[in-house]
Order: structure tokens, then sequence, then C-alpha cells
């Protein structure tokens, strides 16, 4: 008769030590990723030189002055058939918000340098979903009409 019974396996490492499994890894990398605040993550998308920030935002610089930048976007989105809402200046840049039938869209030009202009742009469907698509167009065509 024996006074103890021995465990059929034995894990020689504590609970909090033994390696994850794959469902949990991938839960812990996207948490780091969505948690990690509005860090920008260069994602190259469906245009040349546009990348994304980590709430799917369109961006782009262009070497050129806002002004000029300002004048591109506006003949991009006629082109385009989206309809322009509001056009307002400031000591940063221009808003330039519009909508077509499905989405919202908000155009931010910020001058970076006298020559230099970063474009932003994000098309939402709603609160959560968003149109990179459409942005990247949008940037791309503004790139065109800037002859880039």
């Amino acid at each position: 008769m024996e006074l103890y019974a021995m465990p059929t396996q034995i894990n020689p490492l504590p609970k909090h030590c033994r390696p994850m499994n794959g469902a949990k890894t991938c839960w812990v990398v996207f948490l780091f990723l969505f948690l990690s605040g509005c860090t920008a993550v260069a994602l190259t998308g469906a245009g040349v030189g546009v990348s994304y920030t980590l709430s799917n935002v369109a961006y782009r610089s262009f070497s050129a002055p806002v002004d000029r930048v300002h004048d591109a976007t506006i003949a991009a989105l006629k082109k385009m058939g989206i309809m322009i809402d509001d056009d307002t200046s400031s000591e940063s840049g221009v808003t330039i918000t519009a909508e077509t039938s499905g989405l919202d869209i908000v155009i931010n030009l910020e001058k970076v340098t006298s020559n230099t202009t970063q474009v932003k742009v994000d098309a939402r469907k709603n609160f959560f979903l968003k149109d990179k698509a459409t942005a990247a167009e949008i940037i791309n065509q503004v790139g065109k009409k800037l002859g880039e």
C-alpha cells in the first residue's frame, strides 16, 4: 500500500514561467500595438509613400508650401467628386472637411517648413471603420496635382 500518489506528470516550471500558446501570444502582441498610444507606424499603403498612424489615418509629406498643397487638395477632391463641407485656415495649416454618401473625411494640411507640408487624411465610414483606400487615393491625387 502506497502512502501517497505520485503525480502522473511533473512540470518543473511554475505556471507563470511556462511558454504561452499561440492565441495568447497573438493577443499580447495585439494589446501591445493597440495600447502603445498614437505613435505612428510606417505601414506602406496602396500608394507610394503613404503611411498610416495606428489609428489608420493616412499621411504623407510634400515638398511644397501649404497654399500650393491646399490648391492641389481642392482640385483632387473635385476630380474625385467629393463634396467639400468646410475649409478652415489656421496658423499651423488648413483643415478641410468633406463627405461622400458613405464617408466623412477630414484632411489636415500642416506646415512643417515654408516649403514642406504634411497631409493627413482620415476617411471614416463610422466611429470604428475607416476607408484606408480612399484616404490613400486622396493623397495620391494630391501628389499627381503637385506633379510628383
